[in-house]
């Protein structure tokens, strides 16, 4: 284990935490947008340029399936192209200039989308915007779960969770604030808005340093050695900082010998085919859960579920979600591990799910459509609570330093695949002139919230208060699941023997570079 020093407490780290709450931020740019264009499809200025007049709605305004399917759609396929992009090029720039790479994209995408009145420029807008989340979403967790301390990694990676449903939050209260407007600002308004994320962040990042890791791969030792110290600041003695300096080094020694160069299909080779499994198998479990039905057709749901005020069940689904996401954060620091708090979301978030599939039973009564808005709420405080908040953590810890990106990456194609099939799949199941389902659609993510169940249940180890090294030498050593918790790890030892004998040696206020050849 690592020495008791280096785990500190999390006020100690303040300037690691700032740092990773920073970079998060590039992830409520997915939540704004998802839940602006959810109220879109409820919203009359929007329907007036990309849908038609139906007497046989309340509102007067409907969409038809085609278009409502590839507006979600094609934001996934964006994302879909940019993971599979993400690897290649954070092989030769780094995660910094994929950060930047992404916020002008997306500052592109939303001048298309403000700007058109075709379906056809919407789509366009909707693939590049998909481009900038995926290098966001990837780049921004791979880098907090790089760079936070051991103890501390869960909370400040799960910023996702966070910045996601706070900008879903803003989404929505844009929308209802933006709705009543009879012309193309109702939409255009919301959109617009999403052009501060990316400006702010392309300004942040330029002060944050490059992951310690990735320069050690590229072997620019004395580089990651200054962006070591920047992240850390005071909240570690000198010869603490070098023991995790050293063991961060002789991880990434390892993994070279172990490998003469890094390619794709190392993936799926050796113990690293168990370890790509199972960071997959965690991201994939975000579209098994049913949370891109809420996020993309809440409003929609709720409207043809006949409730009253669409978009304020919407604001409000939202907002407990948030609560969920600070609530889930304190838990998984204080209170449970991993496996726990993937168990309680899934179990939760299937319960939901399945109950909100019996409310069909009950017709469109007043009691029916309060107890669905209720279930609803619950789902998605069990999702951002539990499920959405660490699987993000889990899949960037469980991978190699050298595939990260590569098998995060292809964990995150897997889910927005399947995300892509949500969402041009549901609108047969929702719209009236098709399937017309309703709340029975919740019986189909009642049952693939009991398969990602079982598949935490009997697959995902532990890795709560672990360095990243020890990690990697526990799939090494090709430990089992259930003696993760307990296994006795070497690398820290040797770090930290290592590094007592470089203490003489030590510059003060520095690290020393460790060269010896594991």
């Amino acid at each position: 284990m690592i020495s008791e020093g280096r785990n500190n407490r999390l006020l100690e780290n303040r300037k690691c935490l700032i740092i990773c709450c920073v970079v998060s931020m590039a992830n409520c740019q997915y939540g704004f947008d998802t839940a602006a264009v959810a109220g879109f499809q409820a919203m009359i200025g929007f329907l007036e340029v990309f849908g038609y007049k139906d007497d046989k709605v309340k509102s007067g305004w409907n969409i038809n399936t085609k278009p409502q399917q590839l507006i979600s759609s094609f934001l996934n396929v964006g994302t879909i192209v940019a993971v599979l992009l993400g690897g290649p090029f954070s092989h030769k720039f780094g995660r910094k200039p994929a950060i930047w790479a992404a916020a002008a994209v997306s500052m592109v995408a939303c001048g298309v989308q403000v700007g058109v009145n075709s379906l056809a420029g919407l789509y366009a807008g909707r693939i590049l915007l998909g481009l900038g989340n995926g290098f966001f979403i990837l780049f921004s967790n791979t880098y907090t779960v790089e760079v936070s301390p051991p103890q501390h990694r869960a909370i400040l990676a799960s910023f996702f969770g966070f910045w996601v449903n706070l900008g879903s939050i803003l989404g929505a209260i844009a929308d209802n604030y933006s709705k009543t407007l009879d012309s193309k600002l109702a939409y255009r308004i919301p959109l617009a808005s999403l052009f501060a994320i990316p400006v702010l962040l392309s300004v942040f990042v330029s002060f944050v340093p490059e992951s310690p890791r990735w320069l050690l791969l590229h072997n620019r030792p004395e580089e990651a050695r200054r962006a070591l110290k920047e992240l850390r600041g005071t909240s570690l003695k000198p010869e603490l900082l070098n023991e995790e300096f050293v063991e961060m080094q002789r991880g990434i020694e390892q993994e070279k010998e172990m490998a003469s160069s890094t390619s794709v299909f190392d993936m799926f080779k050796r113990t690293d085919r168990r370890r790509t499994i199972l960071a997959a198998g965690a991201i994939a479990s975000h579209a098994a859960s049913g949370v891109w039905f809420t996020i993309s057709y809440s409003t929609f749901f709720y409207q043809m579920a006949g409730i009253k005020k669409p978009f304020q069940a919407t604001i409000l689904q939202n907002c407990l979600g948030l609560v969920g996401a600070m609530c889930g954060m304190f838990l998984m620091h204080k209170v449970f591990g991993r496996r726990p708090m993937l168990l309680i979301g899934s179990a939760g978030c299937g319960i939901c799910m399945l109950v909100i599939g019996l409310l069909s039973l009950a017709g469109h009564s007043l009691r029916a459509g309060q107890a669905l808005v209720a279930f609803a709420l619950m789902f998605s405080f069990f999702y951002n609570g539990f499920t959405g908040t660490i699987t993000w953590p889990i899949a960037g810890e469980l991978v190699s330093s050298r595939l990260r990106v590569f098998s995060v990456g292809l964990g995150t194609g897997i889910n927005y695949f399947f995300n892509w099939l949500i969402s041009y799949c549901t609108p047969y199941f929702l719209n009236k002139n098709n399937l017309n389902w309703g709340a029975k659609y919740g019986y189909i993510w009642a049952g693939s919230n009991a398969v990602a169940f079982l598949f935490f249940f009997l697959l995902i180890p532990e890795t709560k208060g672990r360095s990243l090294e020890e990690i990697d030498e526990m799939f090494v050593n090709k430990v089992p699941r259930r003696q993760f918790n307990t296994y006795q790890c070497l690398s820290s030892e040797r770090a930290r023997e290592i590094a007592e004998h470089q203490l003489d040696d030590l510059p003060k206020g520095g690290v020393a570079v460790h060269t010896e050849k594991v």
